[in-house]
This record gives C-alpha cells, structure tokens and sequence, in this order.
C-alpha cells in the first residue's frame, strides 16, 4: 500500500533517511524537548510504505505512557512516535530512505539503522559520524535501502539506558520477489524492568551489570506488550505465515520452541538461506538479531504455543488454529529468497586478524590498557567503570579518540578471528558490513551464513570474513548494550 505524507502523519508511523546534516534547533514555539508526545492510544508496529519520491518522514524520540502489562497502570516510555516498538518502516529494494530525526528526549540521542549498508555519515554513531542529536534539535538522514531484508532502528546514545526505556522499531526492505505466503507477521521481541507499580526501575548503567550478563528485564514484551499464554493470534489451518523475528532487547537472548510446529528459516540478520528446518527445534537469537521464518499451520485445531527455553520455558504467544483450511496440504519446502548482492570473500588471499575479547567481573586479563595507560582490571572498574578488554585495551563508549582495532584498504579481503574469554556470550555486530560466518567454535558451519551480528559462546570463538568495501569508520562491539558501554567497543577503519 502506498500512502501520502499526510496520511502517514495522521497514523503516525515515520521513516528514515536523508544527507547527514548538522544538528539544528527546531525553531521557536517547539514544544519542550522531554514533552510527552503521545496523549491517545497508538497501535505499536504500524507498518506503512513510504513512496520513495516523498519528503522526509519525521521520527520523532520522546516521553509517552504506553500500557505493558495488562493489570495496573501504565509506563512511562521512551518511545519513537508515541510506539515502542516504534513505526514498522517498510521499503521496497532500491528506496531512497529518508526520514528527518527530532529529539524531545531530556538527553542527546541519534538513531542508528542497525544491518544497513549506507554511508558513513549516516550510521548514527554519536561523535564517530555524526554530533549527538540535543534535546530540542534534528538530524535528517537519507539513503538508499540497497539490500532486502529485516532490519532494525535504535538509538547509539547511552544505548543502555535509551533503548531499555523503548526507543527501537523494525525496517524492512521487501524483496523484489519475496516467498509466496499468505500472511507476514512481525515479532519485535525485549523486556522492561518495572516495579509492582508499573513504574521502569531507574537502575541504568550499573557497573555490576556492565560487568555481567547485563541489565536484564523482569517483563518479556512481544511488540510492546507483555508476552505469555494469554497472547493469542488466530491462524488458518493449512495457512502459510512469514514472521520476522527481531531481539530488541539490550541483554537478553532468546531461545525458541515453537510448540509442535516446523518452521523453515529462510533468512538470518536479513541475509537470504538456503531453506531449512530450525536446528534441534530451538531458535538461538541474539541481541539484535534477526530471523525470518516459514511456517506452515497444521489442518487440526488447537493452540501452539512459542516459549522461551531460555527463560525457564516461559511462554511469549499462541498460535490459536481456527476457522475453515487454507490448503489441503503443505505446499513443502519454501523457495530460497533471492540473495542481496555481496562480495564474495576470497578466503586464500584474506589477510588474517585475531580479536580477543576478555575482562568482566572476576574475569581476565589482570592488565589492560585506557588511554594508552597500563592498569589493573580492577583499578579500570573502580576508576573508569569499565569492565572488558578488546585486544587488550578498553574505551569509553564512543570516545571522541577511537583508537580503531584495525585498518582495511578498501577491497581488501579479511578473516577474523573473534576470541571469547571471558565468563559470558557476546552478540558482536559489525556496522556498515554484513560478513560470511565460517566456523564457531573452531567448527565450520555448514551453510557458511552472512550475518552482521554472530554470537560467540561463553570460551568460545567465531571465524568470520568479509571484503572491506565500505569507506569510513565502523563501530565493532559487544551488543549486550551494558559491554559496549563497559569497555566492549571498538571501531574498524576502511581506507578507500
């Protein structure tokens, strides 16, 4: 469906997009920056299409009370246009994205197109692409949405705290031929902390989480509201539904059972697969990232239900069969998407490199270095509030003097090697890249998948490969957003 500017305003979705243009104030007679911007009730995951030609979407991050749990009051949120998740963008391959970013937050934001290939200047990362975005300012974004597939929008600001407090929402890009299914679903998954009174707990940034699993929430959502048994959503027998799963969540990872159903999974991070089943039944899913799946709703009646192993087999939704059959049978295997266009890497003239992640609470090493200056881990904690060493050093997130951990020519074929030593998995995204998986822990995966996000195990380690052909300078980083703000970040700079 193709909307006009007008009408995408009154059902408040929003897009992204436009030349990286200094921060500007939004004029006399704006509303206060922390003003709540919401004030009736909104539907969360809104999924409008943008024609390419029209202006610029405004995207707009603030305050606004949303319902999440269905007893007691409601939340105050951050939240991108009065939704948390915020406005399902959607684009057709080759779109030009275009959005201008408002700030009415009490602190300086960006917003960062989390698997987007784009221009540097556009990546969002504060004081590496772009200044912060002030409480009160803008920030216009264009660029073209080159590669199909699921993506996601968050802030790069204190990220720990902001996108825990809501601020997140899917972008997708649809293939020129997608699979043929009768329904696509959209599942944005995360947590809230909230106390008996609904009320967020205001316990962001502590170097005890920093320096552990992370900040973990006390309440599972399922596109902005609470997940759980009584979440139900109707299916056809014999229908054939795309879901588009997105981890939004700061710490947590999941792992999916999907009650007695079968799906195919035929993308990971956006990235087209070759058709398979869910490996042993359980859906691995990182902190941001991506899988869509296919799956085929059995002709008998009944409740599915999607758990969470992770959480002790806590349910998040239902699957609720009813009503007259879709299909006689299933239609088998879906055909493969067809993939985006990626270099290949050429792994035999790769130039190799080791990343060796270590620190966190009791963990190693005794030394690492901040500024160029040797200190214990333990002096680091108390000093800096950092927690984990990349390679040995440690920075503050988004330091203004990244030094990076590696420079590439442009073109330049590269395989690396990411070390786990430490105590905790890690979630590690490349920005501006996606990358061939090779092996995790030291065995090679079978379908050799692109990702730009790969989960390391605890002790465990990842072999990945890329070519370097997106110039500038690319954040590196744990996405357990505690890590990234505890000394896991880092950049990769590409020389063209």
């Amino acid at each position: 469906m193709t909307v006009s500017r007008r009408r995408f305003l009154q059902s408040a979705s929003a897009t992204l997009g436009s030349l990286a243009l200094p921060s500007v104030p939004t004029g006399a007679g704006a509303p206060a920056a922390w003003e709540t911007i919401c004030t009736t009730p909104a539907p969360a995951l809104a999924s409008t299409r943008i024609v390419a030609s029209a202006n610029a979407i405004p995207l707009t991050a603030g305050v606004c009370q949303r319902r999440i749990r269905d007893e007691g009051p409601e939340t105050t949120l951050w939240a991108f246009n009065g939704t948390s998740p915020g406005p399902a963008l959607r684009y057709r391959q080759g779109d030009t994205v275009e959005v201008l970013v408002s700030n009415r937050l009490p602190q300086p934001t960006t917003v960062h197109w989390h698997g987007l290939r784009l221009p540097n200047a556009m990546d969002g990362v504060p004081n590496v692409t772009q200044p912060p975005i002030l409480p009160g300012s803008s920030f216009a974004v264009r660029y073209a949405a080159i590669d199909a597939g699921t993506y996601w929008y968050h802030p790069h600001q204190s990220s720990f705290e902001q996108v825990p407090r809501g601020l997140y929402g899917m972008l997708v890009v649809e293939e020129a031929k997608p699979p043929r299914v009768d329904r696509e679903l959209e599942w944005v998954l995360a947590d809230f902390k909230l106390d008996k009174a609904n009320r967020q707990v205001e316990d962001f940034g502590r170097v005890r989480d920093f320096g552990s699993e992370g900040r973990l929430g006390n309440v599972v959502t399922l596109n902005g509201t609470a997940a759980g048994a009584n979440r139900a959503i109707d299916v056809r027998p014999g229908e054939r539904v795309r879901v588009r799963l997105l981890n939004a969540a700061s710490a947590r990872a999941f792992v999916l059972e999907f009650g007695g159903l079968a799906p195919w999974i035929v993308t990971y991070d956006g990235q087209a697969v070759q058709p398979h089943p869910v490996p042993d039944g359980r859906l691995h899913l990182g902190a941001g990232q991506r899988t869509d799946l296919v799956i085929d709703v059995p002709d008998a009646a009944g409740r599915r239900v999607v758990t969470d192993r992770r959480g002790g087999g806590e349910a998040l939704v239902a699957l609720a069969c009813v009503g007259r059959p879709v299909r006689a049978k299933p239609p088998g295997r879906p055909a493969a998407i067809a993939p985006n266009r990626l270099a290949e890497p050429d792994v035999a003239k790769a130039t190799d490199h080791y990343l060796v992640f270590e620190g966190g609470i009791g963990g190693e090493p005794a030394i690492g270095r901040v500024d160029g200056k040797a200190l214990r881990v333990e002096d680091i904690m108390k000093k800096h509030g950092l927690a984990w060493t990349m390679n040995y050093t440690t920075q503050q997130e988004h330091a203004m003097m990244h030094e990076p951990l590696f420079r590439f020519r442009r073109g330049e074929h590269v395989t690396l090697k990411l070390m786990n030593n430490t105590d905790y998995e890690h979630p590690i995204p490349l920005h501006g890249h996606f990358f061939r998986v090779l092996a995790l822990n030291d065995v090679k995966t079978r379908l050799r998948e692109w990702r730009d996000t790969v989960m390391i195990d605890a002790r465990g380690s990842a072999d990945i490969a890329f070519v370097a052909e997106n110039v500038g300078e690319w954040m590196f980083h744990c996405h357990i957003l505690d890590h990234a703000a505890g000394g896991m970040m880092g950049t990769v700079v590409v020389e063209g």
